[in-house]
């Protein structure tokens, strides 16, 4: 069993949560200030249903190894540098992203941008406010990524060196999880979700993942229910959602409907020393601790019963799901890996 999974579905779960639980709550433990991150769910139509593009995080890593996860991660101070804009105005994702001002709203819908580029190699821009790239193959391409990666370029600059401009009109905000208080790495990430743009095609540019793969979100989460691939409780709950939807325009036209209010983990501790963590919203990842039982874990449900939560929402970190068995499904494209049989299959950093 990977580290960090219960006995009962693939909730990612890591055993010293319970010591920093009654750390905190006995004031021995100060929170971090959560970072901001972004993720991005990818879609796209096939003739089995819509797909949804993920990676799988290395086993060697000490934050969620082993975990499937969306492409993302951290907002980086120059995201909110100018750029050449298209779609809706700052104002207006300023206010659908829940922040104070323009140039905060900025950086978080260019981290998404970047991020999706840096990591899966689908980039979110065009010549004009009406078009977008359908290629991004090539050494100079990879030489541009490889510096964005780096932190030698910023996206702005990327943009303005190619002549581009950001795409903003292609995502949809779709969920807000916020890393508990006892985690030492804490991210504040939106959740956005995105169509693959017609003529690109992703691949594993991550050096934090092993793999990469299409999945539907149904068997993504039939994985989950079986225990055989791992999810922090964000990844999980976006994909639970994801799954009313028959295809990609119809999961953006939805993007407007979901909720935004941050997803923040709770822990509580009861007279006889046992620990409650629950996430507001979300009843299917409550566990309950037993006096003692340091590391162990006991659901209140099944993992598996209807009820949302992603992954900035894991109640880990932005953006990561994960997996503990192999990854693949039927119709699934773009696996550095060999896909399995038509079934279950297969944050930011």
């Amino acid at each position: 069993m990977p580290h960090g999974q219960n006995g009962e579905n693939g909730q990612w779960y890591p055993p010293e949560w319970p010591d920093r639980i009654r750390a905190l709550a006995a004031g021995e433990l100060t929170a971090v200030t959560p970072r901001r991150a972004a993720t991005v769910m990818l879609l796209k139509d096939t003739a089995d249903g819509v797909f949804v593009h993920m990676l799988r995080r290395r086993a060697s890593m000490a934050f969620a190894g082993g975990a499937y996860v969306y492409p993302g991660g951290g907002v980086d101070e120059r995201d909110s540098r100018p750029v050449r804009w298209a779609g809706p105005s700052l104002a207006l994702w300023a206010e659908r992203l829940g922040v104070e001002d323009e140039a905060s709203a900025q950086a978080i819908v260019c981290a998404a941008v970047r991020e999706t580029y840096e990591e899966a190699g689908v980039l979110l821009a065009g010549e004009t406010a009406d078009s977008v790239v359908d290629d991004t193959t090539g050494d100079d391409w990879e030489a541009d990524r490889a510096a964005l990666v780096d932190r030698e370029l910023s996206f702005a600059e990327f943009l303005d060196r190619r002549g581009l401009v950001l795409r903003s009109d292609l995502l949809g905000a779709w969920a807000r999880w916020i890393t508990p208080e006892f985690e030492p790495r804490r991210f504040d990430t939106w959740f956005f979700v995105a169509a693959l743009p017609v003529g690109q095609r992703t691949r594993n540019a991550s050096t934090e993942a092993d793999r990469t793969v299409w999945i539907r979100p149904e068997d993504a989460a039939a994985g989950y229910d079986k225990g055989e691939l791992l999810m922090m409780p964000p990844t999980i709950a976006t994909l639970r959602v994801l799954q009313r939807y028959g295809t990609a325009t119809d999961a953006l036209a939805a993007a407007g409907e979901q909720d935004l209010t941050p997803v923040l983990a709770q822990a509580a501790l009861g007279e006889d020393g046992t620990l409650v963590l629950s996430w507001p919203g979300h009843a299917e990842f409550t566990k309950h601790v037993p006096t003692g039982a340091v590391g162990s874990v006991g659901s209140t449900g099944q993992a598996g019963s209807a009820g949302p939560t992603g992954s900035a929402g894991q109640a880990g970190a932005a953006g990561s799901t994960g997996s503990a068995g192999q990854a693949g499904a039927a119709g699934s494209t773009g696996s550095t890996g060999p896909a399995a049989p038509a079934g279950p299959e297969g944050g930011p950093r």
